[in-house]
């Protein structure tokens, strides 16, 4: 299954999603991903990077999603901004770090995660 869903003619720019996906598969080693596996997918111009894991009575099915965080793009200034779900899954702006035209700082700040908001 791809780790990345995205539908034609999206605002957000190709590079970037596949800077994304290639930050999912490198947070998910391959003797875990029939354990745990990080996906994004995209609406809009906001993509959600969720850690999925099968379901926990071991019976086969849909995996569970727990949201991670989300990359909301600004097509007009090419800015990306970073928000974390809270447990109702509302999303809010990630105080940490401003809006920055460089996805990778804000993957590296997912990634590092030092507030404990993204991973716990």
């Amino acid at each position: 299954m791809p780790s990345l869903w995205h539908a034609p003619g999206m605002p957000v720019p190709e590079a970037v999603l596949t800077t994304i996906h290639r930050f999912c598969e490198e947070q998910t080693p391959p003797e875990h991903r029939q354990q745990m596996r990080l996906e994004a997918t995209i609406r809009g111009n906001s993509v959600t990077i969720a850690e999925c894991r099968p379901p926990w009575d071991g019976t086969s099915g849909e995996w569970i999603r727990q949201p991670v965080a989300q990359l909301r793009y600004e097509p007009d200034s090419g800015r990306w901004s970073l928000h974390w779900a809270d447990r109702n899954s509302r999303w809010h702006p990630y105080d940490d770090l401003g809006p920055t035209k460089d996805v990778g700082r804000i993957l590296a700040e997912v990634e590092r995660d030092p507030t404990c908001i993204f991973f716990g």
